[in-house]
């Protein structure tokens, strides 16, 4: 895998080793992270994925170091490092080096990731029902895009793999439909495009609210809604966004099978159009 990192005012051209088992970031997980993407000479709402950095970490009792606007000139940099209209993922971050238990805030440092990724093709990709629940808020840090919230995620992905599937449905404390382990979750019924309530337990992703705009701003009717297992189970068409492949169809949840509708296709257009207007220059 070819990757650049930045850290500490230089450009790497591998992996530097940057923590130790002493730090904290390394054995209490104090790390905030968000994901982009570049693809197509474009690299659609790199800055809200930055600003959202920011904002995660504070969450997490960080002290940025690094403002949005030069997060923004950072990560552009490097993807000029790749030849134009490569398929890349970006992931700055922030992390503590110091502390007991606590963070120490004072201690924080930055890093940032690029390297090739291909885009997924919108073949569509089967879905389960897993075990595994978000969080409440009161229960983890879920106002921020950390690490410390992966585990379980993972542990849903890993359930759906044994059972032969790509991707699990997690569901909220309250047992309602929350997301994907690893993206949004969308279903279309009746040429309505619907799509669990924010509450505050899962991410309110930036490509779901993107899409979220864009059909609407495109005349199709979106609800954010309390969905529940049979609300799945009955849609005309399941879809996800998220960044590693920004909307994709799901083909299939538990033993239905579905096929990618107009809603999803509409979406996808829509948002490939929107990503064009932001190129990497």
């Amino acid at each position: 895998m070819s990757v650049r990192v930045f850290w500490q005012g230089r450009w790497y051209e591998d992996d530097p080793r940057i923590l130790g088992p002493g730090e904290h970031a390394f054995w209490m997980a104090s790390v905030a992270f968000d994901g982009a993407r570049a693809f197509d000479g474009c690299a659609p709402d790199l800055d809200r994925h930055c600003r959202r950095l920011v904002d995660s970490a504070r969450a997490m009792m960080l002290a940025p170091t690094v403002d949005v606007d030069a997060m923004v000139e950072l990560a552009l940099d490097g993807v000029r490092r790749f030849p134009r209209g490569a398929a890349l993922y970006i992931r700055p971050m922030f992390f503590a080096r110091r502390g007991f238990v606590l963070p120490d805030p004072e201690s924080t440092d930055f890093a940032l990731v690029v390297h090739e990724l291909p885009m997924p093709e919108p073949t569509g990709f089967s879905a389960c029902f897993s075990a595994y629940r978000r969080p409440a808020r009161d229960m983890a840090p879920t106002d921020a895009k950390a690490s410390c919230l992966y585990p379980n995620m993972q542990r849903a992905l890993a359930e759906a793999r044994a059972r032969g599937f790509d991707n699990a449905i997690t569901f909220d404390p309250c047992g309602n439909v929350a997301e994907l382990a690893t993206a949004n979750l969308w279903i279309v019924q009746d040429g309505v495009a619907r799509t669990p309530a924010w509450n505050g337990t899962f991410l309110n992703g930036i490509t779901r609210q993107r899409v979220m705009a864009l059909l609407r701003a495109d005349g199709v009717p979106v609800e954010e809604a309390v969905l529940g297992r049979e609300e799945v189970l009955a849609a005309d068409e399941v879809f996800a966004t998220g960044n590693y492949g920004k909307v994709l169809p799901v083909t299939r949840v538990e033993d239905r099978l579905l096929r990618p509708g107009p809603v999803f296709r509409r979406a996808r257009e829509l948002y490939w159009d929107f990503a064009r207007s932001q190129p990497v220059g």
